[in-house]
C-alpha cells in the first residue's frame, strides 16, 4: 500500500489535488486518479495535478489530469497555484512552470496570482478540427445555441455567446458538444454573456471534468473569441461561477489571467 502526501489547492472554486513527485516519483494509474478526483470515495477535485522536476531551464514541470483520468495540456487556473506555492518555496515573485507543450510564467502581485498562458491558437488544424472551417464561427448548432468561435489556449475551446446565461441548461448540453465530431481531441465548452465591453459573464463545462466553477484558460478563451468577435476589449474582466479573473489578450498574441488563489488543506491518503 503506497501512502500519498498531497495539498489540496483551488483558484475560484476550480480545485486541485496536488502531488509533489520531485523527489519520489508517483506513477498512478488512470484509475487511482480517478479514485483521487472522487468526491465521494476520495479526496475530490477537477483537476490532479503532478509537480516534477523539468529538463527545461523551467522552475518546475506541471502535468495536469482530469478527474476521468485523462491528461491535459493547459490549466490557467491550477497553473497559478503552482505558481504561487513555487514562489513561496522560492521566495520571489515569479517562476516559469513547464506545462506539456509551453513554458508558463508566473508572478505575483499582493495576493494575487498572474499567468502567461501563451499565445492563443486560432487556426483550424492548431484547435484542432477534423477539417478545415473558419474558426470565427463553426457551423455548430444545439438548441438555441449557435455558431461557436473555436480557440486553443493549451486546451480546444468552444465558445457560444448568448443574451441570457440562466436559460443554457448547461448540465445536458456540455457532454454533446465535447464530444462533437469536429473537435477530435473533444473541446471545452464555455457559454458566454457579453455585460459590457470590459466584462464578461461565463460558465463552463470542462472535457473529462464537467461544470466546474471557474477555468482559466477558459476564460482566456471566452475573451479572444470575444474580441475576434468585435465584442470586448482585449482586457476584460471574466466573471466566472467562482469568481472572476481578469484577462488580457496582449498585442504579443499571449494571454494572461489574474486571479487569487487559496490552499485549502494537506493530507495523506493510501492507494
Amino acid at each position: 500500500m503506497t501512502n500519498i502526501q498531497f495539498l489540496k489547492m483551488h483558484g475560484l472554486g476550480n480545485d486541485f489535488v496536488i502531488i509533489d513527485n520531485r523527489k519520489h516519483m508517483l506513477n498512478l494509474s488512470t484509475s487511482q486518479i480517478r479514485g483521487l478526483s472522487n468526491r465521494k470515495r476520495g479526496i475530490g477535485c477537477d483537476q490532479l495535478i503532478t509537480m516534477e522536476t523539468s529538463k527545461t531551464n523551467a522552475d518546475i514541470k506541471m502535468r495536469i489530469y482530469n478527474s476521468d483520468g485523462s491528461e491535459v495540456g493547459a490549466c490557467g487556473n491550477a497553473a497559478r497555484c503552482i505558481g504561487r506555492l513555487m514562489m513561496d518555496e522560492k521566495k520571489n515573485t515569479q517562476v516559469q512552470i513547464e506545462a506539456m507543450d509551453r513554458v508558463l510564467l508566473a508572478t505575483r502581485s499582493n495576493e494575487l496570482i498572474s499567468v502567461n498562458m501563451g499565445q492563443a491558437a486560432i487556426d483550424w488544424r492548431e484547435i484542432p478540427l477534423s477539417q478545415k472551417m473558419d474558426t470565427i464561427s463553426l457551423d455548430i448548432n444545439e438548441g438555441i445555441l449557435e455558431n461557436p468561435v473555436a480557440v486553443n489556449i493549451g486546451n480546444p475551446h468552444m465558445v457560444f455567446f448568448v443574451k441570457n446565461i440562466n436559460e443554457i441548461d448547461l448540465g445536458s448540453i456540455g457532454p454533446k458538444l465535447e464530444h462533437h465530431s469536429f473537435f477530435p481531441k473533444k473541446a471545452n465548452i464555455e457559454i458566454a454573456q457579453i455585460i459590457s465591453s470590459e466584462k464578461i459573464r461565463v460558465r463552463v463545462w470542462e472535457r473529462g471534468a464537467g461544470i466546474t466553477e471557474a477555468c482559466g484558460s477558459g476564460a482566456c478563451a471566452v475573451l479572444v473569441a470575444a474580441v475576434r468577435r468585435n465584442l470586448s476589449d482585449r482586457r476584460a474582466e471574466i466573471e466566472l461561477d467562482g469568481g472572476t479573473l481578469e484577462i488580457e489578450w496582449q498585442r504579443d498574441n499571449c494571454v494572461s489571467m489574474t486571479g487569487p488563489t487559496e490552499i485549502n488543506f494537506s493530507g495523506s491518503c493510501s492507494l
